[in-house]
């Protein structure tokens, strides 16, 4: 009894230890080049029509310069993520940050529709390389009962690039023509490349195991990680074609709406954050998913305004809904797995997200082909909402299940990042420091 005892209270000075040096500059470093890579979907998906009449090809087509895009970021992402775990998140941050740049060079200068769409594979496949490595340099300095409010800030900063995007997006594409989209995603990789050569350290994982890490718990939330980025990415891409194809509104008017959605998921991702500490991951999932299909059944309603005032009411739900999501599947995800498997860890969930992206626009992008009009657009975010509740409520519901306590991972191979916290000497997320 003592000993149980002893083991929770020992649990309860680790939690309230200080982090080890470095731990959130780290964070933000990560968190930059993450963003980088969010931003540059809703970006792109705001020049798109002037993609297609600068380009002249149909407005349709262009979702494959979104689909190549994510399909090459997911093929990319397993083999990454083990070269994560070997040799470290620095050195495959910087090398996928030095392709994505040298993609989106070549797509501001594409004299075609074959030559952006290899640009966009190239700028894939940098992404590929940044993705998991982004992500599990983040959160190597905080233990697993912290992981949530250090994921939290990771979620706002998707708000935040979501928010960013559309209005930079619209901006450039107006101001300067849709290669400006392009060129913008240069120097700002550049930014996050030398974030991360300063923040994190150079290491490598000498401890990489054979540790699986496609168990339940992976599995499950990497599922809902995908159906929450085929809802979002289906339902932007919907948007920004209805209100410049068919309500008549500019690449920067359009973007204002999906200001809106991206600012409420900036707000709602540090909540969940701190409810997944608290409670566990159900919660806000199922919540996050209740909300969206609660904003997405009214868009859907037959002659509900979609471009006015009104809209933005329904439109409150769906941004504190998708904001719920983020953190709970990433979450679930890493506490599953050791330190020495997150490089993998992250890889696959974000396999999921990515195949959850490149459906969803492909979907969207399907459903508007034959032309935009709003009888199309309701039936399309009708079905948005079915697929929140029937496959998304009882999906997240299985989040978490089965995962050990963090504790139960002391003193093995898969100890969390809590036991070296408080330490003198800094914390490398289960790694050495090179050289």
């Amino acid at each position: 009894m003592s000993g149980i005892l002893r083991s929770r209270t020992d649990k309860r000075k680790r939690v309230r230890e200080p982090l080890p040096p470095g731990a959130w500059s780290r964070l933000a470093a990560c968190t930059a080049a993450a963003a980088l890579l969010q931003l540059d979907g809703t970006l792109i998906t705001v020049a798109l029509p002037s993609v297609a009449h600068g380009l002249g090809v149909s407005n349709g087509s262009t979702a494959v310069v979104l689909s190549v895009y994510f399909v090459a970021y997911a093929l990319a992402l397993l083999p990454a993520g083990s070269l994560v775990d070997r040799f470290g998140a620095r050195r495959l941050a910087l090398a996928g940050l030095a392709l994505f740049a040298l993609g989106a060079a070549a797509g501001a200068v594409a004299p075609t529709m074959g030559v952006l769409i290899a640009s966009r594979v190239v700028q894939g496949v940098g992404a590929g390389l940044v993705s998991p490595a982004a992500l599990a340099g983040a959160v190597s300095g905080f233990p697993a009962e912290r992981r949530g409010a250090a994921l939290g800030i990771w979620g706002a900063s998707a708000g935040i690039s979501n928010l960013l995007g559309p209005v930079l997006g619209g901006l450039l594409t107006v101001g300067l023509g849709w290669r400006a989209d392009w060129w913008a995603l240069v120097p700002l990789a550049v930014v996050a490349a030398v974030a991360i050569l300063r923040e994190v350290p150079p290491t490598v994982h000498g401890q990489e195991t054979s540790h699986p890490v496609l168990n339940r718990n992976v599995l499950d939330a990497s599922f809902v990680a995908a159906l929450t980025f085929a809802v979002m990415i289906g339902c932007f891409y919907l948007a920004e074609q209805y209100l410049q194809r068919a309500a008549g509104f500019s690449a920067l008017g359009a973007s204002a709406v999906l200001v809106v959605v991206a600012l409420l998921v900036g707000i709602a991702a540090p909540l969940a954050g701190r409810l997944v500490d608290e409670r566990g991951e159900r919660v806000p999932a199922v919540a996050g998913f209740v909300a969206a299909a609660v904003g997405l059944v009214v868009l859907g309603i037959p002659g509900m305004p979609l471009d006015s005032a009104v809209t933005l009411i329904p439109l409150i739900p769906v941004g504190l809904g998708l904001g719920m999501l983020f953190v709970p599947t990433s979450r679930a995800a890493l506490n599953a797995t050791p330190l020495s498997a997150h490089g993998r860890t992250s890889a696959v969930l974000s396999v999921g997200r990515l195949l959850g992206a490149a459906v969803g626009a492909g979907l969207a992008g399907a459903a508007l082909a034959g032309g935009v009009d709003a009888t199309k657009t309701h039936i399309a975010l009708l079905i948005a909402c079915g697929v929140c509740v029937l496959v998304g409520i009882p999906a997240s519901s299985r989040l978490g299940r089965g995962a050990p306590p963090p504790g139960d991972l002391v003193g093995s191979d898969a100890s969390p990042p809590g036991d070296l916290v408080g330490r003198d000497e800094p914390y490398y997320g289960g790694a050495t420091p090179a050289g």
